[in-house]
């Protein structure tokens, strides 16, 4: 060979077309079934409330007709009443108790506390009737007559949960060192937590409460064995009324429970968003 010649680059084997695309498609078009299968049936359930018909078999023509009977329907208007005064003062309780246990939880030591900490997330993977038959058998033992407060009552067990849950998350991923940076420039332990660390804990107590106000608006077991006379909910008013077929009204009514859950998402992811980029800034 002279010394000019220069060797050949090895020979390689022509490249194998990939698969990662092949597979996209497929696991694309699984996706796409699944989320077809689970909300086809919403959107079929949101255009059939603007059917004119009374019969949602057919299409009739579009029409607000449901609606406006929706808010003019009385019975409607005192569940979601009965609801809103169980979620809203069932998610206030919670968001104190749940905040504050979280915290002790997080920082200080004391006998019992795994034990504690596991009764205290129990609620989480419990079964809603589990929870339902015991709070009945509880309330009825102490002899306390089943009222609009008993749904509170039993609605701030799991909705402490969630609140608990969701801040003790954000507690981990917060500096330890701020509450007691605090502390060394003089604040009391009280202005410490509520100047430094409750600052940091607000977006995590607002998602926590948001999640426990929708499933204390969407809870119907629970609801249903620890109700009183006249403390009807609008899930059991819902349930009621679908025993003997569904209305357009209920279509009407269901579209906007969709809608108002979706807005709370929205909210609840915002926040979450907006407190991830401040961590990172």
């Amino acid at each position: 060979m002279s010394p000019t010649d220069t060797p050949l680059p090895p020979s390689s084997p022509p490249a194998r077309p990939p698969r990662f695309p092949i597979r996209l498609s497929w696991l694309g078009l699984l996706a796409l079934l699944l989320f077809g299968y689970m909300y086809l049936p919403i959107l079929v359930l949101g255009v059939y409330s603007f059917n004119r018909s009374a019969y949602s078999a057919g299409w009739d023509g579009f029409s607000w007709r449901w609606y406006a009977r929706l808010f003019a329907d009385g019975r409607i208007l005192r569940a979601l009443e009965n609801s809103l005064t169980v979620a809203l003062t069932a998610v206030a309780v919670a968001a104190i108790l749940g905040t504050l246990m979280a915290v002790g939880l997080a920082k200080y030591r004391f006998w019992g506390k795994g034990l504690y900490r596991g009764i205290a997330y129990l609620p989480l993977i419990v079964p809603d009737i589990a929870i339902a038959v015991a709070t009945l058998i509880f309330l009825a033992a102490l002899g306390i007559p089943l009222s609009l407060w008993t749904i509170v009552a039993a609605h701030i067990v799991f909705c402490l949960a969630y609140v608990a849950i969701v801040v003790s998350s954000r507690l981990t991923s917060l500096d330890p060192y701020l509450e007691e940076a605090a502390l060394d420039l003089g604040a009391t332990p009280v202005q410490a937590f509520i100047k430094v660390l409750l600052p940091e804990l607000t977006p995590a107590i607002v998602a926590g409460c948001l999640l426990s106000f929708v499933l204390s608006m969407d809870d119907f077991l629970i609801a249903s064995f620890t109700a009183g006379p006249g403390a009807t909910t609008l899930p059991m008013e819902i349930f009621s009324r679908i025993r003997t077929g569904v209305k357009p009204d209920i279509n009407a009514l269901s579209v906007l429970l969709i809608l108002g859950s979706g807005a709370i998402a929205c909210v609840a992811e915002y926040l979450r968003s907006r407190s991830v980029r401040q961590r990172q800034d």
